[in-house]
């Protein structure tokens, strides 16, 4: 999962490789709260699992969002 959402904020946000780590924040990837609602839709159209823009803010990085999708993917399950 660490892998697709290192993709998406490569492809999709412009953010280099080599800056994105798991310990990373929204913050210092350059991310805003226009961005945060884009990155909510395309979780959503990637990975099938619902997650608000406030949500993802609140996980703060994206090792705690992984967590978050993995919590929220098993509950559906």
């Amino acid at each position: 999962m660490y892998d697709q959402l290192k993709k998406i904020m490569s492809t999709k946000f412009k953010v280099p490789e080599d800056e994105i780590q798991p310990s990373s924040s929204y913050e210092e990837l350059g991310l805003d709260s226009l961005d945060m609602v884009e990155l909510s839709l395309v979780i959503e159209q990637d990975f099938g699992i619902q997650v608000s823009d406030d949500e993802l803010a609140d996980a703060e990085t994206l090792d705690r969002t992984i967590t978050l999708l993995l919590c929220r993917n098993a509950a559906v399950l």
